[in-house]
């Protein structure tokens, strides 16, 4: 216990904001306390595919820190399972399993789900012998998730982020007051770590914000040029290989794009099957239906587009995964085969690399909430507002606000549309005739109605009911007055 609350005392020694040194630090302290030849910090990803973010090992072994592996390495069961029983050793995964004889009385056979000494199902000591491994001990690291980033009232829930993985060469058993003592240092682990991916999303939503303000400022100045031109450009929103701004048939594109042809049919074919919907995100054109996406080749897989007009849209696209990441797994011999009765790891990593060739790192929810963001902002812009008329109202906005001289104001602005659009509590605004001008997402899922459909509605002749008229018509007045 001594040596738990000593590690512990040095993570929470260290400096804020650095997940990567917290990571490390971690595997540093449990190979201390156990003395296991490798160990590290193995995250699941969003699309529950994992990576080694951290290791420390024995010399003369082979680094495993960076390496990717499908998410089928560590099936959904498994994940489960951490959740309940939170550490896992085999002491020595070739040794000969003994057989529970139980009770004929029993009517369900004995559970050894929380059994320390059950022995490692057979696919999974197949992959420590390819992995060179003979003992393992294996901890979930478990994390508060605010569930609020997800539209549930904001309340708590716990989330299994990853796991502290430790291989052994030989033979080796931990005594349970140690593995008392490392489930402790992986709790406060866990702790430790929400707090700094907390701190990590304020940071990132601060930096959409900023983004956001510039980017809207640009589209003010020039159009919808300038937000693909200038500096910072779309692509600094999200992680993305190439973006591209298709605005009044035209179409200028930054980074790793399709041709100017191909977004433009890119464009009609999401008009054709998309046209109710107000943008699209894939990890794979292929999958998502666009016929001419075998034409694209390995540059271009993944696409995420927000509609900002009748007929014009923002996209940002990605390559393929395999060119992103460092995929890693068991070695396999040409003969192994899958015979629908026993898993081979082998041969299963070979299927996964030849899909995610089609594949593009997936979107992240926070990613798409950025691109929605100012999706909605710049949509305002648009709004009743044709083709022809668009430059003319581009400039005489920028003229306005030259002569008015509220460049602030227009920032602070942006930063509420911001607020608004993305707040969990229902929020809408009328202008002075009563027209629904506002109407944010939550409203939307309360009441059923699009934002579509709400907009430039009378909100005392269209939306409330009768009973509510002769009060609501006197809170408008008041508040309008």
């Amino acid at each position: 216990e001594k040596l738990a609350m000593m590690a512990i005392s040095r993570l929470q020694s260290l400096p804020r904001g650095d997940i990567g040194l917290l990571c490390n630090t971690v595997v540093e302290n449990v190979r201390e306390l156990t003395g296991y030849d490798r160990v590290m910090v193995y995250k699941f990803h969003e699309d529950n595919h994992g990576e080694v973010f951290a290791e420390i090992k024995r010399s003369d072994l082979e680094p495993y820190v960076g390496l990717h592996y499908p998410a089928t390495d560590i099936p959904q069961a498994a994940r489960f399972l951490f959740m309940q029983n939170r550490v896992r050793m085999i002491c020595d995964f070739t040794a000969a399993p003994v057989k529970v004889i139980q009770s004929e009385e029993l009517m369900q056979p004995v559970c050894l789900v929380g059994s320390t000494l059950r022995a490692p199902h057979g696919c999974h000591a197949q992959y420590m012998g390819n992995m060179g491994s003979i003992s393992s001990l294996v901890m979930a690291v478990i994390i508060k998730e605010n569930d609020g980033d997800r539209g549930e009232s904001g309340r708590n829930s716990m989330k299994l982020w990853g796991l502290v993985v430790c291989h052994h060469t030989s033979p080796r058993a931990v005594p349970f007051p140690l593995r008392h003592a490392c489930e402790f240092l992986m709790q406060a682990f866990g702790l430790q770590l929400s707090m700094e991916l907390q701190l990590a999303a304020q940071l990132t939503a601060k930096h959409i914000i900023r983004i956001h303000t510039l980017l809207c400022d640009m589209f003010l100045r020039d159009g919808p040029v300038g937000i693909v031109t200038q500096s910072p450009s779309i692509m600094d929103l999200v992680n993305c290989d190439g973006a591209a701004v298709y605005y009044g048939g035209m179409c200028r594109m930054l980074g790793v794009t399709p041709t100017e042809a191909q977004i433009k049919n890119i464009a009609e074919w999401l008009l054709e099957y998309h046209g109710d919907s107000i943008g699209l995100k894939t990890d794979s054109l292929i999958d998502a239906g666009y016929p001419s996406a075998p034409y694209l080749g390995d540059a271009v897989c993944g696409m995420a587009a927000a509609r900002i007009g009748s007929k014009d849209f923002m996209f940002w696209f990605r390559s393929h995964t395999a060119k992103e990441l460092k995929w890693g797994g068991a070695k396999h011999h040409p003969d192994d085969k899958d015979d629908g009765r026993r898993m081979h790891p082998s041969i299963s990593l070979k299927a996964f690399l030849d899909m995610v060739k089609r594949r593009s790192l997936p979107w992240e929810n926070v990613e798409i909430d950025a691109i929605h963001s100012l999706q909605l902002i710049l949509r305002g812009s648009f709004q009743n507002i044709d083709d022809s008329g668009a430059k003319a109202m581009v400039y005489a906005w920028r003229n306005d606000l030259i002569f008015q001289g509220i460049d602030k104001l227009r920032s602070v602005a942006t930063e509420t549309v911001h607020v608004i659009e993305t707040a969990t509590a229902p929020i809408f605004a009328v202008n002075s005739n009563g027209l629904v001008n506002g109407w944010n997402a939550k409203v939307a899922e309360l009441t059923g109605l699009p934002v579509g459909e709400a907009m430039g509605k009378s909100l005392v002749q269209n939306l409330v009911s009768e009973e509510s008229v002769e009060t609501v018509e006197k809170m408008l007045y008041n508040a309008l007055r």
